[in-house]
């Protein structure tokens, strides 16, 4: 019998592509056929996915980098991703298409769609992203990580969460110890690609935390390559026993044993946070489209599983104030843990998978 086929379509970021990492290892576990679409960016970050996903990196582009003459070239390069990727459907159709957003997901949705293909799109933020905005009302479904999430009028949007990534959900729950005069670990987190706010920052506030607490913190601390060497040194002409790199490849056993998170509220961070269990403070980029990633928070922000600090009002004695409140008091931290684990949702990945089984032989 023939296998059923799953095309994928992400990019851009480990925000998009964590979830659909996720969704592959599951349908290829349940004997499907996986090919991922996306462009030369986003196939940096498929490392992690299953050695069996067939990865198909297809011309795209966005509007929001370069220059005049790149910006000239984005509507040519995106529709030869489009053709080319008709072309492949035409040849070998899938089953289901799934969308998780990104500017390289357009050649695979927008293919798609002409050839009447059955699609869907997951959006990880609580606002849609630019490439789901356009898509929401061209899909069977928009699969919701976070709820509720503003979605266009006609959009049909149903609430499934984040899917985690395999190694997240073999320490989903893990026992928390809560802090106290032992070694502890901070986790610092920008994002997949670091934060420069968060390396400016979070030293100086650690550096300024009182002795009997600073003298009992390891950290480690995710920052790019640009910041990674100022940063290492500050803690180090500190004392501070630290880690940091510009991407950590074993994020879920260092969150496992962290016993605070200081992270940005990505939609993939926020879940792997609630579906592990840790205290954590989160710092939204300012920045991020509709303010989407405040949006993200508010599910650990509003059961108290979770400090939010908008970046406005982030200083170093403002974070280590905050730091102090959390590492200072187990019994709080505790119920932090606690907390974010109520607001989890480790059966994500079940769910989209069930609508991606219910979209099979659906001709739209």
């Amino acid at each position: 019998m023939t296998r059923k086929y799953l095309m994928i379509a992400a990019g851009g970021t480990g925000g998009h592509m964590f979830p659909a990492q996720a969704l592959a290892e599951t349908m290829l576990r349940k004997g499907w056929r996986v090919r991922l679409s996306t462009d030369e960016r986003g196939a940096r970050y498929t490392g992690g996915f299953p050695h069996s996903t067939e990865i198909v990196q297809v011309s795209s582009a966005t509007f929001a980098r370069g220059g005049l003459l790149a910006k000239a070239m984005v509507a040519p390069r995106i529709a030869g991703g489009v053709l080319s990727m008709a072309m492949q459907m035409r040849r070998d159709r899938p089953d289901v298409v799934v969308g998780f957003g990104g500017y390289p997901s357009i050649p695979a949705l927008a293919a798609a769609t002409l050839l009447g293909v059955p699609r869907m799109i997951h959006e990880q933020n609580g606002v849609l992203g630019r490439v789901n905005q356009i898509f929401a009302k061209r899909v069977a479904q928009v699969a919701c990580g976070v709820w509720p999430t503003d979605l266009p009028e006609g959009a049909k949007g149903i609430h499934v969460g984040n899917p985690v990534r395999g190694a997240v959900l073999e320490r989903a729950g893990a026992a928390y110890i809560a802090p106290g005069p032992y070694p502890m670990s901070v986790l610092v987190m920008g994002g997949s690609q670091g934060a420069r706010i968060l390396s400016d920052v979070v030293p100086e506030a650690i550096a300024a935390l009182p002795d009997e607490l600073r003298q009992h913190i390891r950290v480690s601390h995710q920052a790019r390559d640009e910041d990674g060497q100022r940063v290492t040194e500050f803690y180090a002409a500190h004392g501070i026993d630290a880690d940091v790199q510009p991407f950590f490849k074993d994020i879920p056993r260092r969150m496992s044993e962290a016993q605070l998170v200081i992270s940005r509220a990505g939609a993939s961070s926020v879940a792997d946070i609630s579906v592990i269990g840790r205290p954590s403070i989160l710092i939204p980029y300012a920045a991020a489209a509709g303010d989407h990633q405040t949006a993200n928070a508010r599910g650990l922000a509003g059961a108290n599983a979770a400090i939010l600090i908008p970046e406005s009002a982030l200083t170093p004695a403002a974070l280590a104030e905050q730091i102090t409140a959390v590492l200072s008091n187990p019994d709080a931290a505790l119920q932090m843990a606690n907390a974010a684990l109520s607001v989890g949702a480790p059966d994500a990945t079940e769910r989209l998978v069930r609508l991606v089984e219910e979209l099979t032989g659906k001709e739209t």
